[in-house]
């Protein structure tokens, strides 16, 4: 890479890679030379392609041969190396090539790790992280002692490298020598068997993965004594169902890109409440600030705000606000209430859907649910929840059986006006629930609904 693509200190190479044996070796190459090394969703579109490169620019982009058509589609003219090929130079072959001299690069890495925060909507930001082993030796010592990472020895990561949390679980393993599996794309099913075959002691995952391989083969998942859940709101039921039937080996982790690892809650701090991501991890300094940016109470909702020595390589903000909403308790338990841009104003009350969505999800006979804010004459902005029934249920649940369940555990403000029942929801490629497609699909319905004079 540095004598044929000229990486050196001060260059950026890009990664547009799913997971696999090559993308590993292109990280660890990349950050020898000392370049900037981008990690890009390989799930973005065309259009998301060829704005994001034509910002970024980079000096080399190694990509997978599934991606050459949307590379085709951008004004990329700058070297390019794919991942694996039978005969053009590719990441799997390159090593065999004759170097021009063999000078021994430096160990240390001088160059930045730089994740697009965003997902596939929107216009993605820049994390730049520049790894340094003292600054990360908090968020490594809490990984490695609150998951008791050392008794083990291999790990199945389902998570996208190209995301915060599975390259950072990538390069936490390697560091105290553990087996790593990865597998191009996600399926419940070849996820089980490499669990079952391989004895697979730790796997990291979202919640939606842990969800399907459930639902898919409980019994192949009896080797993990270590499933690390991130990347996504861990509901309730979940992790009441992990617990029951595969014991205690849950753990939910909260970080962002641009913050990194922060707060860690233990199999034990789920069985306390089941709604926590736990307790800080060391070195980490959470603040929870209202509106006029002063700190609430013990118990009170406001934006979760965190100061730490591993965040994004930008240090001029004091405190990096991460877009959270959440509270902690009198025992430092953090708990999380959504995005604060998906707080809802109903009849002059704040009203937070992932608490009617954790109330849902207690039900027995549901399996998903995702409630979205809408418009309102009387109230200004009301619930609507999309329910997807158990599939294991004798009888579909009702919208009105789901009423009377949350007319015990929500105030009235909190009800939603609407609740639908639906085969399935979507989903975005890091797991989460796609509310924007939710809530266009809502105002699609909406519009017909009003043309049809029905409201």
């Amino acid at each position: 890479m540095r004598d044929r693509y000229g990486l050196t200190a001060g260059r950026k190479a890009g990664i547009l890679c799913r997971n696999h044996a090559s993308m590993v070796e292109a990280i660890f190459a990349v950050s020898s030379t000392g370049a900037d090394l981008y990690l890009l969703n390989a799930d973005m579109s065309g259009g998301q392609l060829r704005d994001l490169l034509n910002g970024l620019d980079p000096d080399l982009l190694v990509y997978d041969e599934e991606c050459a058509e949307l590379l085709r589609q951008t004004t990329y003219a700058k070297p390019k190396l794919i991942s694996y090929h039978d005969t053009l130079p590719a990441i799997d072959n390159l090593h065999a090539e004759a170097a021009t001299d063999r000078i021994a690069l430096p160990r240390a890495s001088s160059g930045k790790l730089v994740l697009l925060t965003g997902g596939t909507t929107g216009r993605p930001k820049e994390a730049a992280h520049r790894p340094s082993l003292f600054n990360y030796l908090n968020p490594f010592a809490a990984f490695v002692s609150r998951l008791r990472i050392l008794q083990y020895d291999n790990a199945y990561i389902a998570t996208p490298i190209y995301h915060g949390y599975g390259i950072a679980v990538l390069l936490l393993c390697f560091a105290v020598g553990k087996k790593v599996f990865v597998r191009r794309e996600f399926d419940a099913a070849k996820a089980c068997r490499l669990i079952r075959d391989h004895r697979v002691e730790i796997a990291t995952v979202v919640p939606l993965m842990l969800h399907k391989m459930l639902r898919t083969n409980a019994d192949d998942l009896k080797s993990l004594a270590c499933i690390a859940s991130g990347g996504a709101e861990l509901s309730p039921g979940l992790a009441e169902e992990t617990l029951r039937r595969l014991g205690k080996v849950l753990y939910n982790l909260y970080g962002t890109s641009e913050t990194g690892l922060n707060f860690i809650a233990t199999p034990e701090d789920l069985q306390y409440d089941a709604r926590t991501v736990g307790r800080k991890i060391k070195g980490v300094r959470a603040k929870i600030l209202d509106a006029r940016n002063k700190e609430v109470g013990v118990g009170q909702v406001g934006r979760i705000c965190i100061r730490n020595g591993w965040s994004i390589s930008d240090r001029s903000a004091r405190r990096i606000d991460t877009g959270d909403l959440g509270y902690a308790d009198r025992r430092g338990r953090y708990f999380l209430c959504g995005r604060a841009d998906s707080m809802i104003v109903s009849a002059g009350e704040n009203v937070y859907p992932l608490e009617v969505e954790q109330a849902l999800q207690m039900h027995p006979q549901v399996e998903e649910a995702a409630v979205i804010g809408v418009s309102d004459e009387l109230f200004g902005q009301r619930l609507k929840a999309v329910v997807v029934p158990a599939s294991d249920a004798e009888e579909v649940v009702t919208p009105e059986q789901l009423r009377d369940w949350l007319r015990t555990r929500l105030a009235r403000y909190q009800m939603p006006r609407e609740i639908v029942i639906a085969d399935r929801l979507p989903y975005t490629t890091v797991g989460k629930p796609d509310k924007r497609r939710l809530l266009a699909e809502h105002a699609k319905s909406a519009g017909e609904a009003m043309h049809r004079g029905d409201i």
